[in-house]
């Protein structure tokens, strides 16, 4: 609401027109408070993907799957895996202790670093861990474990 205020005399003796109507400053200026908002948008949008932790899951593409370009590399652990410490690579049977070498080899002249296991189911858990990380020492990046279907025999 504008705000009356009495005038004194002109600077030549003569009274002015009457009373000066004076505006007072009530609205809240908002250009400042769209730059102090743009400023903290910008350094929100900066910092929320590094505030981002989670786990890294590879997700599978549903639609259009490439087929394997190169031939794949089987290791079979047999049943009697825990009597001699053998698997099959390739159908060449390697002791556990050369494994991670023997895939060392394999792997230098080939680009996919894939290797698919197939396991005995009388193997255990353990057992499988241990070939697992010897695989690993080996260079090879990703390991797919090869199981049946329920009706298969």
């Amino acid at each position: 609401m504008p705000k009356v205020l009495p005038l004194g005399p002109a600077p030549g003796g003569r009274l002015g027109r009457g009373r000066r109507v004076s505006t007072s400053l009530a609205e809240i200026n908002i250009v400042p408070l769209v730059d102090v908002m743009l400023v903290l948008l910008i350094i929100f949008m900066i910092s929320a993907p590094m505030l981002q932790r989670g786990i890294e899951v590879n997700l599978p593409v549903a639609s259009r799957s490439q087929e394997i370009a190169s031939e794949r590399l089987f290791v079979d652990v047999p049943a009697a895996f825990r009597d001699d410490r053998r698997v099959y690579l390739a159908k060449e049977p390697v002791r556990i202790d050369v494994l991670a070498e023997r895939m060392r080899q394999i792997l230098l002249t080939r680009q996919d670093k894939q290797v698919y296991l197939r396991g005995d189911g009388e193997v255990s858990l353990q057992e499988l861990m241990d070939i697992l990380d010897r695989l690993k020492e080996g260079g090879v990046q990703n390991v797919g474990i090869v199981s049946k279907l329920p009706g298969e025999r």
